[in-house]
């Protein structure tokens, strides 16, 4: 008898994607993370009420086993009434008919509208080695012309796709962003326990830019006293560059309730002398100062001229000139192929 995620004792009280959660099947479980099917309706979802870089996005699977301790998407769990912080990393749910159902939507995109795969999961969970859901996406893709894509993903296993995202990138604007916090892999390894290591993935964005694809670097989130100091920035942009990055951007923290609930006590346990000083900052509000996000905007640009590294975006700096909900989006890289549109017009 198949294993189910939730413990209620009937999911007849449940709508919407919470009772398709409940009733989804296991499809793997090993090292304390279960993965489930999910039957959803729809695959290419509408951002609508914010001023986000993209208008549509893709997400493949719902949780993420890569278990960052500074993960803003946690609260996607929360419509599945799982409210436990390590529920998003432990449950994760595998979309079905993934590609299927995306073939049937894209004709409501329309030309200039720019399409995110990857913003509240990675792409590349351990498991699409062998379930190949986002590559099924990808292949969709290559029989669309005229779009807007961007892929976000801290797995090299995208590498496996180069030959999909050279076939999409003929008749379509597509680039890949590494999300890279820091390059110490003593740091990376307590702040992001799964997800592959920095150098992993700076490999694979090398690999990408050889073949000739558009791939760059998310140096984010900025945190606070543990990666913004202006040697470990300019450790990530040099480590970028030599990778031969198209594109680096940075962006600080942001943390929503249901992330506080997991940051704070990482925090106690891994830089107790920063409780205080994080306590204080978010007590009242989910982002940084201004002036925060100035200073982080100016040690990168000129990291950038350092380096000899686009920034190739229709944002002027890096994060004054971004909105809170624009902030959410971590999606640099989309916002450069939109650029690129526009300067190709």
């Amino acid at each position: 008898m198949m294993n189910r995620p939730l413990l209620f004792d009937s999911t007849e009280r449940l709508v919407g994607i919470a009772r398709l959660a409940a009733e989804g099947e296991s499809v793997r479980h090993g090292h304390e993370v279960e993965y489930f099917t999910l039957g959803v309706r729809s695959m290419l979802n509408r951002c609508t009420g914010t001023r986000m870089p993209f208008t549509w996005t893709i997400n493949p699977y719902r949780g993420c086993e890569f278990a960052c301790k500074y993960c803003y998407a946690r609260y996607t769990h929360e419509f599945m009434e799982l409210r436990e912080g390590s529920d998003f990393e432990q449950k994760i749910y595998v979309k079905q008919h993934a590609a299927e159902l995306l073939r049937q939507e894209l004709e409501k995109v329309k030309p200039g509208e720019d399409i995110a795969i990857g913003t509240a999961t990675d792409p590349y969970q351990p498991i699409e080695r062998n379930l190949e859901v986002t590559r099924s996406i990808l292949q969709e893709l290559t029989r669309h012309s005229g779009l807007v894509l961007g892929i976000v993903t801290k797995s090299a296993v995208v590498v496996r796709d180069i030959d999909l995202l050279l076939e999409i990138s003929r008749r379509n604007r597509i680039s890949v962003s590494f999300t890279v916090t820091t390059v110490d892999p003593d740091l990376a390894r307590i702040l992001e326990p799964r997800a592959p290591r920095p150098d992993l993935r700076l490999g694979a964005l090398g690999k990408l830019r050889q073949a000739g694809v558009s791939a760059g670097v998310i140096c984010a989130p900025i945190l606070p006293k543990i990666t913004d100091s202006a040697a470990q920035l300019e450790a990530v942009v040099r480590a970028s560059a030599q990778a031969q990055a198209s594109y680096i951007y940075a962006n600080p923290l942001f943390l929503k309730p249901c992330s506080a609930a997991v940051f704070i006590p990482f925090l106690k346990q891994h830089f107790p002398q920063l409780v205080a000083e994080y306590e204080q900052r978010f007590r009242d509000r989910a982002f940084l100062p201004r002036t925060y996000s100035q200073r982080i905007s100016l040690m990168m640009a000129r990291l950038r001229a350092k380096y000899a590294i686009e920034k190739d975006s229709r944002w002027k700096e890096d994060t004054p000139a971004f909105t809170t909900q624009e902030q959410l989006s971590l999606f640099s890289g989309h916002a450069i192929a939109r650029a690129r549109i526009r300067k190709t017009a």
